[in-house]
């Protein structure tokens, strides 16, 4: 009588939600490695661990959905064993408990290294910066904060990352070397705050200090701002940004609206005026920046009065980058107490008219780059075309540049010089010049 083979574990890692998220999947991907366990990303395996998003409704859905889906399969006999980490079960552990029960452990955020003795792993102080990236080789996130102070009303990241905490710059630095040895060349820095860095460790807002650092990395060509705080931003940012060359004129700093009434019940800390203000100063200093900047329309209270201010402000502030969410309802935080009183179908109508606005506005920019060389960089092979970024866009939201693959060879990962032929609202198309 034959015996069943032993099934030797492979864990199967599943992300969902940001790039925080992915950064923090291919930590533990990293230390499960360091353990010598089998690990993948999104591929087969019967040992499952949901990396989960509970930021917004239709987040937390996916996150729930993922769940049931991976629970059936382990009914099914296909997997045999579920773990979910993340956002979601930080927020709604008692809940999932009750709800999910056959899931065979919940952890929260900060419970790395209970999840690692779960899945028969020790955790490893000394990998700093190693870890498993997922992304095309040529691009990282790279953490550098985790946590928020900030009270805005409508977001639940306090309740879900707690206080924040800053990374020493000796630690980013050693992080950033050993991504550059992997043959990463741009660095995109994440953060729930990146304005705030550095507050807590050297009680000043460091992130110029921190990019002075990083710009010696050998290997390094780009370095990319995401998730930058209006309030406080440390204008210094800007001198280096003018400065060194690696540092991409990118700068992503959501706004939310511009409406003093809905700032003030936002608690952004901030008025119409003062935005604006920043908005031109950034102008200003470094005029080849490209702003890219996200909204939120639905607040609770926003009336169509609000509603045509930001419209008018969007239009008149020609953003290069926009990106539009409606109000999504979070209990626990400050806004959960006002009543959610505009219709669904009137947030999405609202998201709707902004980003037509948008497209506009970005297909008149796009159109004033034909005819313009730009040093790009190749992030994939799509059907007939090479797919390429240019300093001024960020893998996944932004603009790319689309390349005739049957008429040029290039190389993912690589650089390209590129001339814009023809522009359309999201995309350039372009022709390599040698």
């Amino acid at each position: 009588m034959r015996t069943k083979t032993l099934k030797k574990n492979k864990i199967n890692v599943v992300t969902l939600g940001c790039s925080k998220n992915v950064y923090d999947s291919e930590v533990l991907m990293g230390q499960l490695k360091a353990s010598g366990k089998d690990v993948v990303h999104e591929e087969e395996g019967n040992i499952v661990v949901i990396n989960t998003c509970g930021f917004i409704n239709n987040a937390k859905e996916e996150s729930v959905n993922t769940i049931l889906e991976f629970m059936q399969k382990k009914e099914d006999g296909d997997v045999d064993k579920v773990f979910v980490t993340g956002c979601l079960s930080e927020r709604y552990k008692p809940d999932l408990q009750k709800e999910i029960p056959n899931v065979d452990e919940y952890f929260g955020t900060t419970e790395l290294p209970l999840l690692l003795k779960a899945l028969g792993a020790d955790y490893k102080h000394e990998l700093i910066g190693e870890r498993l990236t997922t992304t095309p080789k040529n691009y990282a996130y790279l953490k550098i904060a985790e946590g928020c102070d900030r009270p805005c009303s409508f977001c639940a990241i306090p309740i879900m990352r707690g206080k924040h905490r800053s990374t020493p710059i000796e630690e980013i630095v050693i992080e950033a070397e050993k991504l550059a040895t992997k043959g990463v060349k741009e660095l995109i820095l994440i953060a729930q705050d990146l304005t705030y860095y550095g507050l807590d460790l050297y009680k000043k807002r460091n992130l110029a200090e921190l990019l002075e650092a990083l710009v010696k990395v050998d290997g390094v060509e780009w370095i990319r701002l995401h998730y930058a705080f209006p309030t406080g931003f440390p204008m210094d940012v800007l001198d280096v940004m003018k400065r060194e060359p690696k540092i991409c004129n990118y700068l992503d700093i959501p706004l939310q609206h511009i409406s003093d009434s809905i700032l003030k019940s936002m608690r952004r800390g901030t008025t119409k005026e003062k935005t604006t203000q920043l908005l031109q100063e950034f102008r200003a200093k470094v005029p080849e920046m490209t702003i890219r900047t996200t909204l939120i329309v639905g607040y609770p209270g926003e009336t169509e009065a609000h509603f045509q201010e930001l419209k008018q402000w969007v239009t008149d502030m020609r953003f290069e980058r926009l990106g539009c969410f409606t109000y999504s309802h979070e209990e626990n935080t400050h806004a959960y107490n006002l009543e959610d009183d505009v219709p669904e179908d009137v947030k999405i109508e609202r998201a709707n008219q902004i980003m037509e606005i948008q497209s506009q506005i970005s297909w008149e920019l796009n159109q004033q780059k034909i005819g313009q060389e730009f040093k790009v960089v190749i992030d994939r092979k799509e059907g007939n075309y090479f797919v390429g970024r240019t300093e001024f866009d960020s893998p996944d939201v932004d603009n790319e540049v689309l390349i005739d693959a049957t008429k040029t060879y290039l190389k993912t990962g690589e650089f390209a010089k590129v001339k814009i032929i023809e522009a359309e609202d999201f995309d350039l198309y372009g022709e390599v010049v040698n």
